[in-house]
């Protein structure tokens, strides 16, 4: 099991501004609000605005908005990906230099025909691993993985194993355009940052091990992790901007909360959702049970 030990919990909610705050991505922040205030710890916020082209003008006003309507309290402004792009191209570069990355020049349509698929999509095999390209905005940049097993325990569903080599294959870490992918500005990010937990959806369990991997790569230890099911609408969708969830208004605060903390698996008190919006945050932070958390991967959302 992987573990660390900082002298105060440090949590986050990083939602990206790809449209207004719906309720899967409350029912995320709950949790990860939660996990950090019953322990007295501290709760951040990180706008994940890494990809220009999928951001929606005034996003980022309107999440932080919701957040505070719902009585989210931060203990810091507001972390921004996008001012950390140099930084993300930095140690791209930095683990080509220690052979723990490399680029590569395979094209969308190489990577079609490959046949073989593990939990995490097409597995990758390493066409370009020992070309030694030199670095271009033509090409991609991958991690390497041979055949690493990661090995770590999530607070809600137990003990994991994954072998990269044979699941993933070498991953991308820098795109074509130069622009960082996911699993690269979140190990950066929360190894900088110092987390002590991350909190987010079930969806993003199988590449855990990735970004384990890559936050050891690194040189840095990875947080502990707790994933929760994602809010599935009629047609077993994630809830999404995609499959267009509502946005959350600000009059159904109580309600939507106390929602959420149904479908985290707590008993909040019927006359609980009558009360005021911190009334409600009071009960829930002092009665918190994250062992209550139902270990499914989705939960149909509740109307």
């Amino acid at each position: 099991m992987l573990t660390r030990s900082y002298p105060r919990y440090l949590g986050r909610f990083a939602p990206s501004p790809t449209g207004p705050l719906h309720y899967g991505s409350l029912v995320t922040a709950v949790a990860s609000y939660l996990q950090a205030k019953s322990q007295n710890g501290d709760w951040l916020i990180r706008i994940e605005d890494i990809d220009p082209p999928r951001e929606q003008a005034g996003a980022t006003n309107s999440i932080l908005r919701t957040l505070h309507d719902y009585g989210f309290r931060s203990g810091s402004k507001p972390i921004f990906q996008k001012k950390q792009f140099k930084n993300y191209i930095y140690h791209a570069q930095r683990l080509i230099k220690l052979n723990h990355a490399y680029a590569c020049e395979c094209s969308r349509k190489d990577l079609a025909l490959i046949s073989s698929h593990g939990s995490m999509g097409a597995i990758y095999p390493g066409t370009c691993a020992n070309k030694n390209l030199a670095p271009s905005p033509d090409f991609s940049i991958r991690a390497r993985c041979r055949h690493s097993e990661i090995r770590f325990s999530d607070a809600v569903y137990g003990d994991q194993c994954t072998n990269l080599g044979k699941e993933s294959g070498d991953f991308v870490i820098l795109r074509r355009d130069y622009l960082p992918s996911y699993i690269l500005a979140v190990s950066i990010d929360d190894a900088n940052e110092r987390y002590t937990e991350v909190v987010r959806g079930y969806d993003l369990l199988a590449i855990t091990p990735r970004q384990i991997h890559l936050t050891k790569l690194l040189g840095r230890k990875p947080p502990n992790f707790m994933h929760i099911p994602i809010i599935t609408n009629d047609q077993g969708e994630k809830l999404s901007k995609q499959t267009h969830a509502p946005a959350l208004n600000k009059s159904h605060a109580r309600i939507m909360l106390y929602n959420a903390l149904i479908d985290l698996g707590q008993e909040p008190p019927k006359f609980l959702q009558w009360r005021s919006v911190m009334s409600i945050w009071d009960w829930a932070v002092m009665n918190w049970r994250p062992e209550l958390i139902p270990a499914a991967p989705s939960i149909p959302y509740r109307l």
